[in-house]
């Protein structure tokens, strides 16, 4: 038979304290795009808790976490770049403010 269903797999939400984890895994993809300038990011608890929160849904689970992170780190880094506050070999250190993510100790200019 064709279409046939052998078995059935419950799949139970993701919850809130998964985040932490899916954010490693997206910031890792973000490593590998900035690999050939040899620039690294190194984000705190903080601001994986800040991430986590702001790209969790409890409908989605963690759909909204990419485009979170296209945001508020890839494009803020991207900006950085062109402008030249971030040079080839440095490492970029981010962390969790009161008014959102600064980064190397500054906070980011926010996207009009």
């Amino acid at each position: 038979f064709l279409n046939r269903v052998d078995e059935i797999i419950l799949f139970h939400r993701l919850k809130r304290e998964h985040m932490g984890r899916i954010v490693d895994i997206q910031m890792q993809r973000l490593a590998k795009l900035l690999v050939d300038r040899k620039i690294t990011v190194q984000l705190d608890d903080a601001a994986k808790e800040w991430l986590g929160k702001k790209g969790y849904d409890p409908a989605y689970g963690a759909r909204p976490l990419k485009r979170v992170i296209q945001k508020f780190v890839q494009d803020p880094l991207a900006g950085m770049l062109l402008e030249g506050n971030i040079h080839d070999g440095e490492t970029v250190k981010i962390t969790a403010g009161k008014d959102g993510l600064m980064f190397n100790g500054a906070a980011v200019k926010k996207a009009a």
